[in-house]
């Protein structure tokens, strides 16, 4: 089950029962994992968008590259965690 919730401008954050998924804009930039932690992209975006990760991510979340950052990201919405590791 999911829950969007607004956090901000833009800013919104996709709730579900094994993470969180942060979208700045429409575009997920960021997200929790309940297993392992945060994580971010290392896709670069606007100033706006990266102060959005910035205050949402603690400063030691994992940055992954975009391939594996999208497949974690399908991880936590379709609950395959097995998957993603």
């Amino acid at each position: 089950m999911f829950k969007m919730k607004s956090v901000g401008s833009n800013q919104f954050e996709l709730r579900t029962n094994t993470g969180i998924v942060f979208y700045s804009y429409e575009t997920p930039v960021a997200f929790f994992d309940a297993l392992r932690g945060y994580f971010k992209t290392e896709e670069k975006f606007s100033r706006t968008t990266s102060k959005h990760v910035n205050n949402w991510c603690p400063s030691n979340a994992v940055v992954l590259n975009s391939e594996e950052f999208s497949k974690r990201v399908e991880a936590i919405l379709t609950s395959r965690y097995s998957e993603a590791s």
